[in-house]
């Protein structure tokens, strides 16, 4: 672990970036990317996460690695930025958008949104984007949020989504292209209560059984699966899976389905200070709680911090609950034998990928044991 974060410490100093930045590992990124293409089920396609991917580089050298074109997007100005940047992409919506808000970008009309797909998840929400296509004298492709067991909404069993299909013959600007099926609660399921893998072929007979109420030219998309499962499901009904954190790996996504899988995304920070801390008010306080080990007896300063991320160099660095998170100066907890200095790289790796690539507005690409580019990320609004 030293000599690999040493080298990444190198390739910054060299490249010249000496404030916190996001750092992408784009070899051990591809080594992600060969491990999904060798363990995909062939029956299934993968759509990308723009969300957990949001940076247009990324997503462009990913989808080409995969030969997919496929996106399920969550955001309207990212759904704009993907449909703009990539001609032949096709887009689904991941969560049902207000229809006011689908209404804005297609009134706007600054991109192809013909390509877009929309959720739906209720009867109501239904009637609204009947009632916009008709208003807008435009055809809406839409698919149904369906719940497999993790409750989240959509349309609760195979009679409600039957009940939607019906109401849909009354409205002929609206065109079902299949279902969206997630199951996130699966590999959290105790083996009390049948453990993952009963959970997640349960959840995928559910969606057969939805399935079953579409008619043939409603099954362009069958979509269910996110990071910690897309590589679990072999047969049943789907046609693709989702994934976007698995590529670089957060905290969050260690997970048994991924297994092999390496982080490929850091936050690198310069420190600003090497200390010996004390704590504000009488000494021996602070004396008092480093001999039971409340308080260390060695710590840094960040340049920046309270980012969703963990520590993970120097090795056993650690936040501290006395001093709490800051944004500008984070102190952090050093080993006593630590050989830390200021202006050394601290390195952080993220909890999630999403929100977390967009908070630098770049991402440093690291290559071959140098920063090999820049790539821009797409803005949080």
């Amino acid at each position: 672990m030293n000599a690999y974060f040493s080298t990444l410490s190198d390739a910054l100093k060299e490249a010249g970036i000496f404030q916190p930045c996001l750092l992408l590992d784009r070899d051990r990124l591809d080594s992600n990317i060969a491990l999904v293409k060798g363990r995909l089920d062939p029956g299934l396609a993968v759509r990308l996460v723009d969300k957990s991917l949001a940076c247009l580089p990324l997503l462009a050298h990913i989808g080409k690695a995969l030969g997919t074109n496929h996106v399920m997007t969550f955001h309207p100005p990212i759904s704009e930025a993907v449909l703009k940047t990539f001609p032949d992409a096709d887009l689904l919506y991941g969560k049902p958008i207000p229809v006011d808000a689908a209404r804005a970008a297609l009134v706007k009309a600054d991109a192809d949104w013909s390509r877009v797909c929309w959720l739906i998840d209720s009867e109501e929400r239904l009637a609204e984007y009947g009632a916009l296509a008709a208003e807008l004298d435009i055809e809406l492709r839409i698919a149904f949020e369906i719940d497999v067991g993790l409750h989240r909404g959509g349309f609760a069993d195979p009679e409600t989504l039957s009940r939607a299909l019906s109401a849909l013959h009354a409205h002929k600007w609206l065109h079902c292209e299949g279902v969206m099926a997630y199951e996130a609660h699966a590999p959290l399921i105790p083996g009390l209560f049948g453990g993952p893998t009963k959970a997640l072929a349960k959840a995928s007979a559910q969606a057969t059984a939805f399935v079953a109420c579409l008619g043939a030219d409603q099954r362009r998309i069958l979509n269910i699966g996110g990071s910690k499962t897309a590589l679990l499901h072999h047969g049943g009904v789907a046609n693709e899976v989702s994934m976007g954190s698995a590529f670089v790996l957060p905290s969050d996504f260690d997970t048994s389905g991924l297994e092999g899988f390496q982080p490929a995304a850091f936050i690198a920070t310069p420190m600003l200070k090497v200390v010996e801390p004390m704590l504000p008010g009488p000494p021996a306080v602070t004396r008092a709680l480093q001999a039971i080990g409340r308080f260390p007896r060695k710590g840094c300063y960040l340049y920046g911090g309270k980012w969703m991320a963990e520590p993970v160099f120097p090795q056993g660095m650690t936040t501290n609950g006395l001093l709490g998170l800051s944004s500008n100066q984070q102190f952090m907890g050093l080993p006593a034998d630590a050989p830390a200095r200021p202006g050394d790289y601290a390195f952080l790796r993220p909890t999630q990928s999403e929100a977390v690539l967009q908070q630098f507005g770049s991402i440093a690409v690291f290559a071959g044991g140098k920063v090999t580019d820049r790539w821009p990320a797409l803005p949080m609004a």
